[in-house]
């Protein structure tokens, strides 16, 4: 039994020695580690000290060559200062100086090397000169009586160099002790006006130094001038006795200047470094590019804008509506799903008319003359989705929140150095949705939509919509997006060749739902008319459950059967489905001027009957006309002349893939260049009328809009009755 205990208290000792050696081995890593800091404390310590030293060493103490300079108070409070110099080598003096002192020592230690240096040269040249002068009196039999002068002369000229070096530090420590307080002084305003707002318009801090600068070139002019004229008559000079001060005063005047020059740069580099940043080169007009270049004057620059206003609203495109799924009709680019082959040709996709926008953007994206270098644009593109973004809250309880984000985007706007060149007035954007869903007015904040149309900075740009008012400068109207977006130059050819040889069955056929609710429309007189004529048109209604009218096929197949297709009115005046009629080489039939006449002046000819028939709205109303008689009394050559140029209209009324290629399309140009064209033309005719000092930059009241747009003039006209505002 004994045995066991021995054996336990053994391993008892030995458990406790290994404890107390471990524990030394900590307490050995403690204290190493301890003076590992110590000697690193120290090893700092010692490099300040070193470097503290090297501030006060003799080699960094300047000596100003000044002779019998009298000691006053100012000279004893304010230090010497010879100059200031622009570009400044402070590579010897230790870091922790401050860069303030490092740099005026060293400025002024090269000053005074420059100045003695100089004195050095002249005092040099001024002996040879005394030295020739003295070969040509003794060669010519000049007495020695003037030489004497001469030399006498010469002492009382260094004499007055000497004090003349004294006279010029004087007024450089007076004129030092003014420029150290009026930069403290330009400090303490500069801090002062650092939170207001900088005004970018103001140049004239920037502009009188550079008065100044020539002023002191002059003077440094003149000095030089005078000295070199006194030098060449040195002869006749040495004749008199104050000539040496004549010839000695051009240096001090010189050197006086040189400071002057040095210290009025420094202040130059300071005042404009605290200058707001400014382009002082902009103008109305982008930088002019080589004569035979294809994209002059046609130069787009396409801001980039934040994602929230665009990629985001596609990657959200889940809440941009209730009740569609507008994921899907955003894919493609904004074309939508892909559709089966129509006639036998491709290119065609279940497009909704909201997605122009996006659209828009990206065939801009392939534009050919998109440039990055905002100075050669002659017009900048805002890629902003304003139809998706308000599509999220249209329907929502809270209307502020449907101008966020285009308040938002005017802010940024309006901080970019794009929108100063013209005030935005070269901006121009564009909407998939009416103008009427952009036009709430402050005093009516739970009406329909935003109120992004009315804002100063969008009434400045050019704004593309599917529908813009007959009343307001800024609003242009754009085709609405078709089904059909070719990418070859041989499907375009191919759609127009089989719209040609298409057997039409009906006279004339209307699509489209009655508006019991508004009192002056014609849809349900139109859809009598064509009920009454069963043999001659076609009708679909398109009521509450009919699946017809949303079917981009069943639509196409109805405008390709019948030769002219009713437009009339809506819930606004234009309609998509007349873009879809003359895709299928359909005659529109129109029954109100806003319809199309005074909307898209940049994509329909101006003589309207070459394409299109007219019937007055208020005939129909009232029972007065019929339209199958209107329409069967019309030739049928005139028929076949109003056809073809409908057919060759296709091209500029639909938006082609935007990831074909210029080349494939051909001479052909799509609704996009046809409207970038017409906003390039806008923007060089406000510009014209800004560079010739208009004061207003439209001459017509804004009422008229739609009629000089069409017209040209504010003149009586017969439509005027269809756009009196009540």
């Amino acid at each position: 039994m004994r045995k066991p205990q021995r054996r336990g208290g053994t391993m008892a000792m030995e458990k406790s020695s290994s404890k107390y050696r471990t524990q030394f081995w900590y307490v050995a890593m403690a204290s190493f580690l301890l003076w590992l800091v110590l000697l690193y404390l120290f090893s700092s310590s010692a490099k300040t000290v070193h470097n503290h030293e090297r501030l006060f060493r003799q080699e960094n103490i300047i000596d100003l060559p000044v002779e019998n300079v009298p000691q006053n108070n100012e000279s004893d409070e304010a230090p010497v200062v010879v100059s200031e110099d622009i570009s400044v080598d402070n590579s010897t003096l230790p870091v922790s100086v401050d860069s303030s002192s490092v740099d005026q020592m060293s400025e002024d230690k090269k000053v005074v090397a420059d100045l003695v240096e100089e004195l050095e040269k002249e005092r040099v040249e001024n002996e040879k000169k005394r030295v020739e002068n003295e070969k040509k009196r003794a060669d010519s039999g000049i007495i020695s009586g003037r030489s004497s002068r001469a030399r006498r002369g010469h002492r009382e000229s260094r004499k007055a160099r000497s004090s003349g070096r004294v006279e010029a530090d004087k007024k450089r420590v007076r004129r030092n002790d003014e420029e150290e307080t009026k930069v403290e002084n330009s400090d303490q305003e500069n801090h002062q006006s650092s939170d207001k707002e900088p005004n970018f318009f103001e140049s004239k801090n920037y502009v009188e130094p550079k008065k100044e600068q020539v002023d002191d070139n002059d003077e440094d002019f003149e000095d030089k001038k005078g000295k070199e004229s006194e030098n060449d008559g040195s002869d006749n000079d040495l004749q008199g006795d104050n000539t040496s001060e004549e010839v000695s005063q051009p240096k001090t005047q010189r050197n006086y200047a040189s400071n002057n020059i040095t210290s009025k740069a420094k202040n130059r580099v300071d005042s404009k470094r605290n200058q707001p940043k400014k382009d002082q080169n902009v103008t109305l007009r982008p930088i002019e590019t080589r004569r035979n270049d294809p994209c002059k004057g046609k130069y787009v620059y396409m801001h980039e804008v934040p994602s929230l206003f665009n990629e985001e609203l596609l990657k959200n495109c889940w809440t941009l509506s209730r009740w569609t799924d507008m994921c899907e009709l955003t894919s493609n680019f904004g074309l939508g799903p892909r559709l089966p082959n129509v006639e036998g040709v491709s290119g065609w996709y279940a497009t909704n008319q909201f997605t122009l926008e996006v659209i828009f953007h990206n065939r801009m994206k392939q534009y050919k003359c998109l440039t990055k270098n905002s100075s050669l644009a002659s017009a900048v593109y805002v890629p902003y989705y304003p139809g998706l973004d308000l599509m999220r809250f249209l329907w929502g309880p809270f209307p502020s929140m449907r101008d966020a984000a285009a308040l938002d985007l005017m802010k940024w706007l309006r901080e970019s150095r794009e929108w100063k060149r013209m005030n935005g007035r070269d901006h121009f954007m564009v909407a998939g949705r009416t103008t009427w869903d952009f036009m709430r007015t402050p005093e009516n904040e739970s009406d329909w939509g935003n109120r992004l149309m009315i804002l100063p900075e969008v009434r400045n740009m050019t704004m593309l919509l599917i529908e813009s008012s007959p009343w307001n400068y800024h609003g242009f109207a754009v085709p609405y997006p078709t089904y059909f977006h070719p990418s070859t130059y041989a499907e375009i050819i191919q759609w127009q060749m089989r719209m040609r040889r298409i057997n039409r069955r009906y006279l004339f056929s209307f699509v489209g739902a009655p508006r019991p609710n508004l009192g002056d429309s014609i849809r349900t007189e139109i859809m009598d008319q064509c009920k009454a004529s069963k043999r001659k048109c076609k009708l679909l209604e398109c009521v509450s459950g009919s699946q017809k009218c949303y079917k981009p096929d069943q639509i196409m197949k109805f405008f390709l059967s019948s030769t002219f297709c009713l437009q009339p009115p809506g819930d606004s005046y234009t309609r998509r489905s007349t873009f879809d009629s003359i895709l299928a080489g359909c005659i529109p039939v129109f029954f109100h001027p806003g319809s199309a006449y005074a909307q898209y002046i940049w994509h329909l000819p101006k003589d309207v009957g070459k394409y299109s028939v007219f019937i007055p709205k208020k005939n129909v109303k009232e029972g007065k006309v019929s339209i199958e008689n209107v329409l069967s009394r019309i030739p049928r050559t005139r028929v076949f002349a109003m056809r073809e140029q409908v057919i060759r209209l296709i091209p500029r009324l639909m938006y082609f893939n935007p990831w074909s290629k210029s080349e494939d399309t051909g001479r052909f140009e799509d609704a996009f260049d046809v409207a970038v064209e017409g906003v390039l033309q806008r923007v060089e005719g406000l510009r014209k009328r800004i560079e010739e000092g208009n004061e207003e930059i439209f001459d017509f009241p804004e009422k008229y809009s739609w009629k000089y747009n069409v017209f040209g003039n504010v003149e009586k006209h017969e439509w005027d009755s269809y756009f009196n505002r009540p």
